[in-house]
């Protein structure tokens, strides 16, 4: 039995990027990950651009001694810059316009007072360039302002679009199967005896990539040792990466490890010292990654957050978050083993985030989860937990 560190190394050492790219269209690549750098075509922004409403001035007759400015015509954003502007003149112009050329400085409205034509400045100070976002300050033509490996999220979708990508080129993620195994466990429609349980490890990990962009297959198999043998062949022909569930402790029905020896998947170890998911099972051949994960519903949660959802980021170039929160209680654990403890994350006035106890009734319990949003990782070798220590913890939901 390994520890998680020693866990979570081994399967970080497995990671892949060898699933390809593709070219969507820029709405449909929300949430995919780039397989390209994106440059800018032009200046950003593309001119210098108006912050205000008000009226575009030369500085220089400012600092003559002018205050009233003949309006020489209105400019409105996007309209063509108007550049027939005499000395002591202006431009009556709206927020994103393009600033003309031969004017430095833009007085807002209420700094002005606007009568027969003439607009008079009335109080404030002029400084030269105010209320000028200067054009290039952003970004320079030919500058990288989207990275390969940027997950395509609203604002890296937005950015793209201005500078002109309607299609994009994106990394082709994993093709994963989630597979529950167990004759004990029947269809969600179905109608269980009363020693049976509709089937929802399957639904729950699917669930958990579904929310985030992941697709996935999902399937059931038997407690038959050939059925296995032979869908698990040709499971591992066709997916990247396997999720099991169930079918990897130590029970006569438990027939995952021997099947997948017999795949030539190269068991890297079996059991973490951890709870919940302590029987977990991982290994791989050349082509498959298998992520063997114990029946109870909270283990194989745990374990899809902990173990699986790294690997896959790490796959796709995204770098990790690691996220901590200040234990909002006292807690007491005393088994020779890291507790990866069910919590309800809140952020606190003092921005700390504070992670609370969500007591359940062991790894069966799938019905807790509902009322937490994150695992908190307690380190082994320790009983005692003190409220106010900080602690990683684990998210499985959006924390606010």
């Amino acid at each position: 039995m390994i520890t998680v560190a020693e866990a979570e190394q081994l399967i970080l050492a497995q990671t892949r990027d060898n699933f390809g790219s593709n070219v969507l269209y820029l709405g449909e690549a929300l949430g995919g990950i780039l397989a390209e750098d994106i440059v800018a075509d032009r200046d950003l922004p593309p001119f210098n651009r108006v912050t205000m409403d008000g009226i575009a001035i030369r500085l220089a007759d400012y600092e003559n001694g002018i205050r009233s400015f003949a309006i020489a015509g209105t400019q409105a954003a996007g309209d063509q810059p108007i550049e027939n502007i005499g000395p002591g003149a202006c431009v009556e112009i709206m927020t994103g316009a393009a600033l003309p050329s031969v004017t430095d400085a833009v007085v807002p409205y209420e700094d002005i007072e606007i009568k027969d034509g003439i607009a008079t400045i009335t109080r404030g100070a002029v400084r030269p360039r105010q209320n000028i976002h200067p054009q290039g300050i952003d970004r320079k033509k030919g500058d990288i302002i989207l990275k390969e490996g940027t997950v395509l999220d609203a604002s890296a979708t937005g950015i793209a679009a201005t500078v002109g990508k309607s299609k994009v080129l994106t990394r082709c993620v994993p093709h994963i199967a989630i597979i529950s195994t167990g004759d004990e466990l029947v269809g969600i429609d179905e109608t269980p005896d009363a020693y049976q349980l509709r089937r929802s490890n399957d639904r729950a990990l699917a669930g958990a990539l579904l929310q985030l962009g992941i697709p996935v297959d999902t399937f059931h198999l038997p407690d038959d040792p050939l059925i296995i043998a032979e869908r698990l062949t040709e499971f591992a022909g066709i997916f990247d990466a396997l999720i099991l569930t169930g079918g990897v402790s130590m029970g006569k029905y438990d027939h995952l490890p021997k099947a997948l020896a017999q795949l030539g998947v190269r068991q890297l170890f079996h059991k973490v010292q951890q709870r919940p998911g302590k029987p977990f099972w991982f290994g791989v051949n050349d082509k498959v990654a298998v992520f063997a994960f114990p029946g109870n519903p909270v283990s194989s949660f745990m374990c899809l957050h902990r173990y699986f959802l790294p690997w896959f980021r790490a796959c796709m170039g995204i770098s990790p978050a690691t996220l901590y929160a200040v234990l909002g209680e006292d807690v007491v654990f005393t088994p020779n083993l890291v507790y990866m403890m069910q919590v309800r994350v809140t952020s606190q006035p003092d921005g700390r985030l504070t992670a609370m106890p969500v007591q359940g009734n062991g790894s069966g319990d799938l019905a807790n989860l509902v009322d937490s949003n994150a695992f908190m990782e307690l380190p082994q070798e320790r009983s005692n937990f003190m409220k106010g220590e900080v602690f990683r913890i684990w998210p499985f939901k959006p924390l606010f």
